[in-house]
């Protein structure tokens, strides 16, 4: 299976894809040095769509929403179809996409996290792919960039020679980021949450079992309560009583946004 299109999930219109489809349009864009903007959602990040519609705009407009988790594929399954046999993870397609550049000799750049994860990343990256090409790696800022700062960091990726760009801000800064800059960067743009604390060692994974299960966002609430009880608590119930609406016909999600007003800057 590669690609089977989009389907719409709440309004927001995610990818029936597996690794091996995105992997490869990743790889193509790169090669072809086009641009590409590329987010992993799961449950937060299409409620988050869901319920902004300037940022069901910009999430409608990137080029590869992937599932990034189960009951996102679950809905793709049993809605459309989609015959998914896993999610798309997104630490999981960052390694993916991270062994093809080293094969390929892609350079990599990473924008976001913290500096100390930031290091961390770098390191657990050389230890697992040696021929990987890290152009670049900068932590976010945790504010709006302003105009300058924006266009100063796209001529840096630029001029780093990076082929491949990889962002960790979290939803839905990373998914602006993806929107506003992928005209200016023109290559690859991969929004992939959590990916780079995970890979760097700093945030543990949930257990295999969990994670098939559906059951990550339990693992991860009990490690961080306080900061994430509203996503699961509250996003998860609602995602769960709109699909049923969306499965029965009662409610209709248009896939129609708003174009968004002012552009976020995030960094």
């Amino acid at each position: 299976m590669r690609n089977h299109g989009k389907s719409n999930i709440l309004g927001v219109l995610i990818d029936a894809v597996d690794y091996e489809g995105a992997v490869d349009q990743v790889a193509r864009a790169a090669r072809e040095k086009r641009p590409l903007s590329v987010s992993a959602l799961a449950v937060h990040g299409v409620m988050t769509g869901a319920l902004d519609r300037e940022h069901k705009f910009r999430l409608n407009h990137l080029d590869l929403l992937v599932p990034d988790g189960h009951p996102v594929r679950w809905v793709l399954n049993g809605l459309y179809g989609a015959h998914l046999p896993d999610r798309v993870y997104g630490p999981n397609l960052t390694l993916r996409v991270c062994a093809l550049a080293a094969e390929e000799g892609l350079p990599v750049f990473f924008y976001g996290s913290t500096s100390e994860i930031i290091d961390s990343l770098r390191k657990s990256l050389r230890n697992k792919f040696p021929g990987l090409a890290i152009a670049g790696m900068e932590p976010s800022k945790f504010r709006r960039l302003d105009r300058e700062e924006k266009t100063e960091l796209a001529v840096r990726i630029r001029a780093s020679g990076a082929a491949i760009v990889f962002v960790g801000l979290g939803c839905p800064r990373q998914e602006a980021f993806a929107y506003e800059f992928r005209e200016i960067l023109r290559m690859p743009i991969l929004a992939v949450g959590a990916a780079f604390p995970f890979i760097a060692g700093a945030l543990p994974q949930a257990p295999g079992w969990m994670q098939n299960a559906g059951l990550e966002w339990l693992y991860r609430l009990l490690r961080e309560p306080r900061r994430l009880w509203r996503r699961y608590l509250l996003l998860n119930p609602a995602y769960v009583i709109l699909v049923v609406l969306q499965a029965l016909g009662i409610s209709r999600f248009s896939p129609e946004g708003q174009s968004p007003r002012m552009e976020c800057l995030f960094g």
